[in-house]
């Protein structure tokens, strides 16, 4: 009895750390500098499971897009927010949304989905 115990407890403990890594904690997508196209910064963040790639990186002073292109059908990844930029925007399923970012002043900002369960990072250099 106290063997099939420990080992809840154990299972369990380990299921929450799971649980907490998966949902939580900062998980390598890649990096990606952004491309100039017509004088402003493109940059394309496939939203699969997560953002790909977490990180985007931006020259300050010239005008930039990420274009968000959801593949993945669950209300969590639905919406993208910027709280530093006073970005909320709902993100169409299977089509590309475009947001304008304002890159004046350098720093690395957070992103995430509307639940706050996957991030992204934008640096701008």
């Amino acid at each position: 009895m106290l063997v099939s115990q420990g080992l809840t407890l154990v299972i369990v403990a380990v299921l929450i750390i799971l649980i907490v890594w998966w949902f939580f904690l900062p998980h390598d997508r890649g990096q990606v500098q952004a491309t100039i196209q017509g004088g402003k910064q493109v940059v394309q963040v496939t939203v699969d499971g997560g953002y790909q790639p977490e990180t985007v990186v931006l020259k300050q002073g010239i005008p930039a897009q990420i274009q968000f292109d959801r593949r993945d059908p669950s209300s969590c990844l639905e919406q993208v927010v910027f709280p530093d930029f006073g970005i909320n925007q709902f993100l169409t399923e299977k089509a590309i949304t475009k947001i304008d970012l304002d890159t004046s002043k350098p720093g690395q900002y957070t992103y995430a989905c509307g639940m706050d369960m996957f991030h992204g990072q934008v640096i701008i250099k």
